[in-house]
């Protein structure tokens, strides 16, 4: 049996609640604060419910910056982990372009024996060409 429920405030403290159905005209009754069995007939649910429900992505919270998270990303590509703060630091020194330019020669040199060494390599030479 499908319900409709209006609320009626009135000037007192307690609510009114009108519950009209298809076969009764209205009942009326008296509702005091919603307590959690109403609350979890409506489909309301704990917080912790909905979260363990979903998986949160993890995410590095010291990136703040879009240089911080593209040096980061020239870390990755170029399998050297071990030195993200020297990406950061040319991330942040080095127009982007350059640096793009440089990785996406890397990365067509698959035969390369060390992606830095010629990530490094080619940025100096794009460096001295730019001068």
């Amino acid at each position: 049996m499908s319900a409709k429920k209006h609320k009626i405030s009135k000037n007192s403290k307690k609510n009114m609640v009108v519950e009209q159905t298809l076969f009764d005209k209205f009942s009326v009754r008296e509702d005091s604060k919603l307590d959690e069995k109403s609350a979890k007939q409506k489909g309301f649910s704990d917080v912790a419910e909905l979260l363990s429900k979903h998986q949160l992505r993890e995410r590095n919270k010291y990136i703040t910056r879009e240089f911080q998270a593209f040096g980061c990303h020239l870390a990755a590509v170029l399998g050297d982990q071990a030195h993200t703060s020297l990406y950061i630091k040319l991330a942040k020194t080095y127009p982007r372009a350059l640096l793009e330019r440089a990785l996406s020669f890397v990365s067509d040199a698959e035969s390369a024996r060390s992606k830095p060494k010629l990530f490094m390599w080619k940025l100096n030479l794009l460096k001295k060409s730019k001068k």
